[in-house]
């Protein structure tokens, strides 16, 4: 595989989170510091950020325990892709699901009865067994990243008693998300790269960030719907500021990703304090899974130097 003609592209992340800052990278990447010892990302979701960054040493959080262990699965894989690749493929025969990326087509009379969702329709009863398979035991997490690959908008969702959730998705296996996982390897593979599941504040203070280290945070939108962004409220943007300002007077690099303005509403609080810092104005693309118009939005990062 000819893999240094990526040294240089930007890397999406493999589970193509809807809203993701991969469309934002040139933007944020320009306004980040050139040298990096660790990067610390207190959010880290899919990881398109962390995935686009030079530093020695990586130290990537997020509240989603989900997230982190198909984090930890697909860098554990890293060096031996072989064997990741073989399990893909077997699971994709033993479900029979879709997958156009090794030629696994749709027919063409089931794309001609559903031509919208014909993806949806092949592996309906596939994804079901997945995912009942999946609830049975919650360790696999190669089912897991099936489950997020085939599922609608590429969610993870789980019902009040621990069950995945979430309905099959008019998606596909695609070459798109064989080079997002190729990427995701060569980028990893023998990078020191630790992963953690922890509140955002307890992460931070745990690692404890020194002069030299730059931390990126990406938190939950105040103002927003999006279902990741329900789990935040006023007290929980209150602490992060708190913590910021703790950073700054440590003398720690951080940048902070927000949106102040979005469908006529206004984050004051997060607005109010970005004032004593450095605002930089972001082209927005800003959507949820709920409403995929861009609405209109502000969206800002906010630095300390």
């Amino acid at each position: 595989m000819n893999t240094f003609i990526w040294q240089n592209e930007l890397k999406r992340s493999p589970f193509f989170y809807v809203g993701d800052k991969y469309k934002l990278l040139p933007q944020l990447k320009e306004n980040f510091p050139q040298e990096i010892d660790r990067f610390i990302e207190p959010f880290c979701g899919g990881g398109s950020v962390f995935l686009n960054i030079n530093a020695n040493s990586y130290l990537l959080n997020d509240i989603d325990k989900n997230m982190i262990e198909l984090h930890k699965f697909l860098f554990n894989h890293s060096n031996k892709t072989d064997i990741f690749w073989a399990e893909i493929k077997r699971a994709i025969k033993n479900y029979n699901l879709s997958a156009t990326f090794i030629g696994k087509e749709v027919s063409a009379s089931l794309k001609k009865e559903f031509p919208k969702t014909y993806f949806a329709q092949y592996n309906k009863k596939a994804y079901a067994q997945i995912k009942e398979d999946f609830n049975n035991n919650q360790n696999n997490c190669l089912l897991l990243y099936l489950l997020l690959i085939y599922g609608f908008n590429r969610m993870l969702r789980f019902n009040s008693d621990g069950k995945f959730n979430l309905p099959v998705g008019n998606v596909d296996f695609n070459r798109n998300v064989k080079k997002a996982l190729d990427k995701y390897f060569y980028y990893t593979n023998n990078r020191n790269i630790s992963f953690y599941n922890l509140d955002f504040e307890y992460f931070v203070k745990s690692v404890k960030p020194q002069q030299d280290d730059f931390a990126y945070f990406d938190p939950p939108y105040l103002i927003a719907s999006s279902e990741y962004n329900k789990r935040w409220a006023n007290g929980s943007e209150t602490r992060l500021l708190n913590l910021l300002d703790n950073l700054n007077q440590n003398k720690i690099k951080f940048a902070v990703s927000n949106v102040i303005l979005h469908k006529n509403k206004r984050n004051e609080i997060f607005n109010e304090w970005a004032q004593k810092y450095n605002i930089i104005k972001i082209k927005s693309n800003y959507i949820s899974f709920n409403d995929n118009k861009e609405k209109n939005t502000i969206e800002v990062l906010v630095k300390n130097y």
